[in-house]
């Protein structure tokens, strides 16, 4: 018995074998690692100073407004690029951009006056290199693992994550509150020049001899296929549904100030998430034993629904911490297992574009959910919103599994696309 809950515990544990096995995973878990952290370090000072500099909220919510179109469109053809040219360059040419708009910003920041509308120049700039390097990223990482080595790659990559958006805005928050906004942006400089760097020690990785040029043709050959597989069109549909139903972020502040009269607290409830999903990732070693992993999906965008909707009902904050925490663990293991699914199933010469659909459907959809709870909690009230918002996102993970029901029977040990990308890989 003692065994058996050792071999049970075991499992439990986050998975090294990737970062053990692979030189070019260690050095793109590292380099996204450092990115992530001076990214988020970014993201806290930027509208910290478009305030200080305006006063305005509407100024600090127009820089959302600024990088809309950018994402959809370079995200997009970010992508088209991905699957064409070798994703090394594509990585290194796209992170000096960013280094030298964050110089830009950092530059900035040093002038008597700094301008508003650079600002919002950087930010659109920063955009645009952003959706062209992440499809590049993504589609690397599996062909830096062995294929059975996805999930704990997957998992180790969330982690880090996790940590940058934990400890990000933290630091972020500390430096521009003792020391300003310069250091700030020097911090995320810095971060980008090291990611950069490590990124041109990564191996060579050619494109397909089967890619297509960057064009509307390749793009639409992208969506056209996405759209064929309703395995991958429910990954990308049942996480839109669970953020544009269920996304509370936006109401924190009210929720916390409000409802909860509790304001000193409301960091907390901003971290919750993020620590759910670390804890889900520091126990993921179970994931490489699921293979209905579309069930995996439905079921955890479910429980990150449900949770959310609890969480709207707390009685304290502590209570409304506790259920959010709860939906991050849900929201990590779907995210976790739809990208299993992406990196297991697509073959590479559309791994890019696909990569570039994915970053429109995670980016996209938590804009909306914002969005809608703003509404909803204007036209009723802040508990109503987070409640029905959960209870709907259940109905709607439900109905759109029972419309997509192939993606509830997924299997990647017999998945025709699964089954292909694994025999390709142990031939190669």
């Amino acid at each position: 018995m003692a065994l058996s809950l050792r071999t049970r515990f075991s499992r439990l544990r986050v998975d090294l074998t990737p970062w053990r096995g692979s030189r070019d995973f260690r050095i793109l878990l590292v380099s996204g690692s450092v990115f992530f952290l001076g990214g988020m370090v970014g993201y806290v000072a930027l509208p910290y100073q478009l305030y200080q500099l305006t006063g305005s909220n509407f100024a600090v919510g127009a820089m959302g407004l600024v990088t809309i179109a950018p994402l959809v469109v370079f995200g997009l053809y970010g992508g088209a690029l991905a699957d064409h040219v070798e994703r090394r360059k594509l990585l290194v040419g796209t992170g000096l951009a960013q280094v030298v708009i964050s110089a830009l910003m950092v530059a900035n920041t040093l002038l008597p006056n700094p301008q508003i509308w650079l600002i919002y120049v950087c930010g659109a700039l920063n955009a645009i290199a952003s959706s062209l390097q992440r499809p590049s990223r993504d589609a690397l990482l599996p062909r830096v693992v062995k294929h059975a080595e996805i999930p704990a790659a997957v998992a180790l990559s969330s982690l880090t994550a996790q940590i940058g958006q934990l400890a990000g805005p933290a630091l972020g928050g500390v430096l521009v509150g003792s020391v300003g906004v310069t250091w700030a942006f020097s911090v995320e400089l810095v971060g980008i020049i090291f990611a950069t760097l490590l990124y041109a020690r990564l191996g060579s990785y050619r494109p397909s001899e089967q890619t297509s040029a960057p064009s509307l043709r390749a793009i639409g050959g992208g969506i056209t296929y996405a759209f064929r597989r309703k395995d991958l069109l429910a990954t990308y549909l049942v996480d839109m549904v669970g953020m544009f139903l269920a996304m509370p972020i936006v109401l924190f502040p009210a929720f916390a100030t409000e409802v909860l009269k509790e304001p000193k607290l409301l960091g907390l409830l901003y971290s919750a998430e993020a620590v759910g999903a670390m804890c889900a990732s520091l126990t993921s070693g179970w994931a490489k034993h699921v293979h209905h992993q579309g069930r995996a999906v439905v079921l955890a965008t479910m429980c990150w629904g449900a949770a959310v909707g609890v969480a709207g009902l707390a009685p304290n904050i502590w209570f409304a911490i506790a259920f959010f925490a709860v939906a991050g663990a849900a929201d990590m293991v779907s995210g976790l297992f739809r990208a299993v699914i992406w990196n297991q199933t697509i073959p590479d010469e559309m791994r890019g574009r696909l990569a570039g659909i994915e970053m429109l459907g995670y980016s996209l959809g938590p804009l909306g959910g914002q969005a809608r709870s703003g509404v909803v909690a204007d036209l009723t009230t802040v508990r109503t919103a987070i409640v029905s918002g959960g209870a709907l996102c259940v109905v709607g993970v439900l109905g759109t599994a029972a419309w997509l029901r192939e993606f509830w029977r997924y299997d990647a040990r017999t998945d025709e696309h699964a089954v292909r990308e694994r025999q390709l890989r142990a031939s190669s």
